[in-house]
């Protein structure tokens, strides 16, 4: 592996601070700098090598940042590296390096969302500190990254494995983060097929002391369903925004699909309220697959709620459904794509299997977002890698203990 020179930090940093001269730096720093930017100022901890390495889309690959002066690396999988380790870990990890040097890996996270990992090269082993400034540049690194991504094409290009269908860019705009963590919860999400998502969406907002979620598949594949699910994104966050309960916002997003779709489409959906200090649950069903929840190592079915009709269709505002969670639950929205994986002898992925998953990830020390990468992996596996349907999952956790596990 061919090793490149570190530029020198610039001489206007007149302070041995990394964090601060590469803040002060960033302020016009461009994504296609990035990695050079950060480089000359991790020389600053002593790093002799840095590179930004970026999750793609599918989370199954790490893929370098390049730039100037930026040592040469070949893109990794996130399972069976080290660098894969630290990311899947959520912690840093360190490897031995040519020379008695160190790798420390150190995952990169915007809040508790996994983006990818930062490498250094030191020389010898880090000490406690050296570590710790190491994370602190990380989390910085992580910061630019996003606000970045948000005004450059630069980033998205580069997490690209293969095109995006037109349909999937669509989708992959109207995402939130795909993990959130804060006090007495975790949210985290996944969609498969990533590059050819259609009408599967979910969403979500923390405004404590609730969290709103929301899984909804619009009917058909491809644009049309896309647009449709992009409307009924609206209209739902229209809906939220504006205070209204569940029902109401159901309704909201009926209307918009029927005034402005024809009666052949709709979609299906679940829209669940989290009272994250008292644990209670709220929902409303429109055609979609009830939620479930996992407690203590089962299965366990909230009461029964009747199901109103799909998005587009209704009637009436849907019926609210209630249940009381303990600490500990975990409840998961999903679509049917999910647990109507069907594999190449006819058998259904279905709920036992999902929650089984689940269950194993928690016993294994697991980090959620990392149980929603393996438990969308094991879906396309079991399909053979091909998916009739689009898959769609939301998992909320409700004071496990998880959210200490998502930051370094």
């Amino acid at each position: 592996m061919r090793r490149c020179s570190i530029v020198s930090p610039p001489t206007s940093v007149s302070d041995a601070d990394p964090i601060r001269s590469l803040l002060r730096a960033s302020h016009h720093l461009p994504a296609t700098r990035l990695g050079t930017v950060v480089a000359e100022h991790a020389a600053l901890l002593g790093a002799r090598e840095t590179v930004i390495w970026l999750a793609d889309y599918a989370q199954h690959a790490l893929v370098p940042l390049t730039g100037e002066g930026v040592a040469e690396r070949r893109e990794t999988t996130i399972d069976g590296s080290t660098a894969g380790r630290a990311f899947r870990r959520v912690e840093p990890v360190r490897s031995p390096a040519p020379d008695g040097r160190t790798r420390l890996w150190v995952p990169l996270l915007d809040g508790a969302e996994r983006l990818g990992v930062l490498e250094l090269v030191l020389d010898g082993e880090p000490d406690d500190a050296l570590e710790q400034e190491a994370r602190d540049l990380a989390s910085l690194v992580a910061e630019l990254t996003v606000t970045r991504d948000a005004y450059s094409d630069a980033l998205a290009r580069l997490r690209r494995r293969r095109p995006l269908s037109l349909a999937a860019e669509i989708q992959w705009g109207l995402l939130p983060p795909l993990t959130y963590a804060s006090d007495r919860v975790v949210v985290t999400g996944a969609l498969e097929p990533v590059y050819d998502i259609g009408g599967d969406t979910f969403d979500y907002a923390a405004n404590d002391p609730v969290v709103d979620l929301m899984v909804l598949d619009a009917v058909g594949h491809g644009l049309s369903a896309a647009l449709l699910a992009s409307a009924a994104v609206g209209a739902y966050r229209h809906g939220r925004r504006s205070g209204l309960d569940l029902p109401d916002i159901a309704a909201a997003m009926d209307a918009v699909i029927a005034d402005q779709f024809p009666a052949s489409q709709f979609a299906t959906a679940a829209l669940a309220r989290l009272d994250k200090h008292s644990g209670r649950l709220e929902w409303v069903n429109c055609g979609h697959p009830a939620p479930i929840v996992v407690r203590d190592g089962a299965l366990i079915r909230p009461p029964a709620c009747p199901p109103a009709r799909p998005l587009g269709l209704q009637a009436g505002p849907p019926e609210l459904c209630a249940t009381q969670l303990r600490p500990g639950d975990r409840v998961v929205l999903y679509t049917d794509g999910v647990v109507e994986a069907r594999s190449p002898a006819g058998e259904f992925f279905g709920e036992e299997r999902l929650a089984d998953l689940i269950v194993r990830a928690e016993r294994a020390g697991e980090a959620p977002p990392e149980t929603m990468r393996r438990l969308m992996g094991s879906v396309m596996q079991h399909q053979a890698g091909q998916l009739q349907d689009d898959a769609s999952i939301v998992l909320v956790e409700w004071r496990t203990g998880a959210e200490d596990g998502l930051r370094v």
